[in-house]
């Protein structure tokens, strides 16, 4: 074994992990199973969700409430800014098209986010 050449191939792979592309794709995939078990639970018999803290609860609390995401309550965000985030994604989330979540239930979330009290400081 050749130590120098062991230590070039782990600079290699650390520099690949660490790129920002594969941070984002890693957290693509590692959410999208959850979108989609998420959007089977919060459909309603149509395929459409209804209420804003049922689509929270069932799709968005999935990362937000875990850390996965940046926290959403509390901050008081325009529901103008919570549909554009939505629709077009931004950094680690995904796009939500029109298709997955209709205009209507992407306007009651996004009332009920901007409205919904900071999470309780943890001790």
């Amino acid at each position: 074994m050749n130590p120098p050449a062991n230590k070039k191939m782990e600079y290699e792979m650390s520099s690949l992990l660490n790129s920002s592309a594969v941070k984002r794709t890693l957290s693509a995939c590692f959410a999208l199973p959850f979108i989609v078990l998420a959007g089977n639970a919060a459909a309603d018999g149509d395929g459409v969700w209804k209420g804003g803290e049922n689509v929270y609860a069932k799709v968005c609390g999935h990362c937000h409430e875990k850390q996965v995401g940046p926290t959403i309550t509390g901050r008081q965000l325009p529901p103008q800014y919570i549909t554009a985030i939505v629709r077009n994604g931004f950094r680690a989330m995904p796009a939500f098209p029109a298709s997955f979540i209709d205009d209507n239930s992407l306007q009651q979330v996004a009332e009920y986010i901007s409205k919904m009290p900071a999470p309780a400081a943890k001790p």
